[in-house]
């Protein structure tokens, strides 16, 4: 049996000075969890492939089209969760990008704020389990050039290292 994710999320991270740092981005007043850090966050649209569903939504909650995104990756983490409404077990297909270091997004109207945070920070600013995982997985698997490769994809979503 295969199933459709209900949402995509992506984190945008990059290296600044040898250092990483993650892109946390703060939900908008008159929104569900007003004042949350998180990542990108968003519905896949009809029939639309779900890698490119993120980069989707990287665009356009940041800003970063194919010009910012140095690499794309699957962290290869599902998250399942419950969804007051409709009172449902929701899911997630999360997915992470690297821009350049001297990148900054241009927020939609979604988010109010933004802040690169190093990953201790982000680990402590993000809230849910899940977001751990995954602040976790970009600093043990995809900052690491001998493991990155095997999550990338390319700009078609497609796994590079088969």
């Amino acid at each position: 049996m295969t199933s459709r994710p209900d949402i995509v999320e992506c984190w945008i991270f990059r290296v600044r000075d040898a250092r990483p740092e993650v892109l946390l981005i703060r939900r908008s007043a008159g929104r569900i969890f007003p004042g949350l850090w998180q990542c990108v966050t968003g519905r896949l649209e009809a029939g639309e492939n779900i890698p490119l569903a993120a980069l989707r939504e990287v665009e356009e909650e940041t800003g970063f089209g194919p010009d910012d995104v140095e690499a794309f990756f699957d962290l290869d983490q599902v998250s399942g969760f419950y969804a007051q409404e409709p009172d449902a077990l929701a899911t997630s297909v999360i997915f992470a990008v690297r821009v350049a270091p001297d990148a900054e997004p241009r927020l939609s109207s979604e988010h109010d704020a933004h802040r690169w945070a190093e990953p201790a920070e982000a680990l402590r600013l993000a809230v849910w389990p899940a977001y751990d995982e995954s602040i976790r997985r970009i600093t043990n698997h995809l900052l690491d050039p001998e493991l990155a490769p095997w999550f990338e994809l390319s700009r078609d979503g497609r796994r590079i290292r088969r």
